[in-house]
C-alpha cells in the first residue's frame, strides 16, 4: 500500500468516519462488508467509498467486499493511530478541563500529559491527575517532555502568544479551539476547532426550517 501525498482534505476528513464505523461494525462482530452496505451507514455514496479507500491503495475484493479488520487497521495506520502522541493543553478553563477529563482520546492513543494557566487559583489542581502548572515554566516542561500536540483552549488574544510559543519549542502539530485564525510556519500542522462555526451553521438551517 501507498499512501497518496496529493490525497485531498475532503477525503482526509471522511476517514475518522470510516474508522468510527468499521469499530462499532467489529464491536458486534462484523467481520465484512460491502461498499453498499458501508454507504448505508456513512451515509457517503458506494462509489465515493470506494474512490476515497483507492486512494491508498487497494482493500476490497470484488465480490466479497471489505475485510472490516483488516480496513480497520489499516484506516487506524493511516490516521496515525497505530502510533502514540503526547500532549499539552494550555488553558485549564471548562474546555481545557473537559479535553482533559475525556477518556477517549487515551483509549486512541493521545494522553494528555499535563495543563498550564497563568490563573494562580488553578495551578495546583489536578483534573483527571493531570496537574495545572504555571504557563511560565511551560518552555522548559516542552524542552524535558516528548510533546507533539500543542492543545489551545486560551481566549483569542492569548492564542498567537501560545502557538509561537508552541513552534519554538519544536512542536509540530497544533490543536486550536481559539476563535482566531493562528500565523504559523508550513511545517507546521494546526487544525482548528470552531465551536461557534459550528452552532451558527446549525442555527442557520434551524432558521431556514422556520421560515419554510
Amino acid at each position: 500500500m501507498e499512501k497518496d501525498l496529493q490525497v485531498s482534505i475532503t477525503v482526509i476528513r471522511r476517514l475518522p468516519k470510516y474508522h468510527r464505523y468499521l469499530t462499532e461494525l467489529l464491536e458486534k462482530g462484523i467481520r465484512k462488508i460491502s461498499s453498499q452496505e458501508l454507504s448505508n451507514l456513512t451515509g457517503f455514496t458506494a462509489s465515493q467509498i470506494r474512490q476515497d479507500l483507492n486512494n491508498f491503495g487497494g482493500f476490497g475484493q470484488q465480490g466479497y467486499g471489505y475485510n472490516v479488520e483488516d480496513l480497520h487497521r489499516e484506516l487506524g495506520k493511516i490516521l496515525g493511530l497505530d502510533k502514540k502522541y503526547n500532549a499539552i493543553i494550555v488553558g485549564a478553563g471548562n474546555l481545557g478541563q473537559a479535553i482533559a477529563n475525556y477518556k477517549g482520546f487515551e483509549d486512541a492513543g493521545f494522553k494528555i500529559l499535563s495543563l498550564f494557566d497563568r490563573n494562580p487559583r488553578m495551578i495546583g489542581l489536578k483534573i483527571r491527575d493531570i496537574e495545572v502548572l504555571d504557563v511560565e515554566t511551560i518552555k522548559d516542561y516542552i524542552a524535558n517532555h516528548k510533546v507533539e500536540i500543542g492543545i489551545i483552549t486560551t481566549p483569542k488574544e492569548s492564542a498567537q502568544i501560545i502557538a509561537q510559543i508552541y513552534i519554538e519549542s519544536g512542536i509540530k502539530g497544533i490543536w486550536n479551539f481559539a476563535p482566531v485564525d493562528l500565523v504559523h510556519p508550513d511545517n507546521i500542522v494546526v487544525e482548528n476547532v470552531r465551536l461557534n462555526d459550528s452552532l451558527f451553521i446549525l442555527s442557520y438551517f434551524l432558521n431556514q426550517f422556520d421560515n419554510k
